[in-house]
């Protein structure tokens, strides 16, 4: 299976939100025809109704290369039965929903479909996501590869050994870019607090971390290596570093915890 497998048979895109909206301008950037796009989305936007050829809520192709199934977990009963008469044939079905376990999708459309799980982060919407594939056992190396292909159009995509990680995984970047948001508001109060303006104090923060991450992006060498070439001795890198480094109530453990109740609370939702 591969890209001309999904021109000619077509791509069914089931809910086209935030996420689903990012995949398909990947899509359709990297040269998908519109054509070979079919999604169903109950509230489609205006940018999703302007796209010339795209079939938007028709009949469903006959056995279509692949499925993406991007609606929000609560929405998954009423969608699935919409798309079930396509499982135990040829049809990939890759989902892209937070905290539905494939044993879920293996019920609804037969253990005998190929299935892939993803979790993508929100840095999607600009391209710069990365998200975490695992298949059941029937989805083969070209499986695989699809999936990957297609979810490389909004970032980075890495494989799990076993579904198992998926909740690890949830905790670090399904959920982490709210952590950096957060702390872009935790530097920018406290900037404020030290006697900026509030919008210079943002704007440095937010300048900063974006900065920073980029530079960890496109640096060969490691975070701690990029950290301690930040850090003069006894300077004030250093004095920031020794209350954010505290083995027991700086940044480390402090992160440790929100990932392991992150971690915990996804473990939850997929029982």
């Amino acid at each position: 299976m591969d890209m001309d497998s999904i021109r000619e048979r077509g791509l069914v895109l089931l809910g086209c939100g935030k996420m689903g909206s990012a995949m398909l301008k990947g899509w359709l950037a990297g040269g998908l025809p519109s054509a070979s796009v079919t999604v169903l989305d109950p509230k489609p936007s205006d940018w999703l109704q302007g796209i010339e050829g795209l079939r938007l809520n028709a009949d469903l192709p006959d056995n279509p290369a692949l499925v993406l199934i991007a609606v929000k977990p609560q929405m998954m009963g009423d969608a699935l039965p919409r798309i079930a008469a396509l499982g135990g044939g040829g049809t990939l079905f890759v989902s892209v929903a937070a905290g539905t376990p494939i044993a879920a999708f293996e019920n609804a459309f037969g253990a005998d479909s190929p299935i892939i799980r993803a979790m993508p982060n929100t840095p999607a919407a600009v391209g710069r996501g990365i998200t975490a594939l695992i298949g059941n056992a029937k989805a083969g190396e070209d499986h695989m590869a699809l999936a990957e292909r297609l979810l490389s159009a909004v970032g980075d995509v890495v494989r799990l050994d076993s579904e198992a990680q998926m909740d690890a995984v949830t905790g670090v970047s399904g959920s982490g870019p709210a952590y950096v948001f957060h702390l872009i508001e935790a530097m920018a109060a406290a900037g404020e607090a030290e006697g900026l303006d509030r919008e210079l104090a943002l704007r440095l923060a937010r300048a900063t971390v974006s900065g920073a991450g980029e530079l960890a992006r496109l640096s060969e060498d490691p975070p701690s290596v990029l950290r301690e070439n930040v850090t003069s001795p006894n300077g004030t890198t250093a004095a920031a570093l020794e209350v954010l480094m505290d083995e027991n109530s700086g940044l480390p453990p402090l992160m440790a915890r929100a990932i392991r109740a992150a971690a915990a609370r996804s473990k939850e939702l997929s029982q």
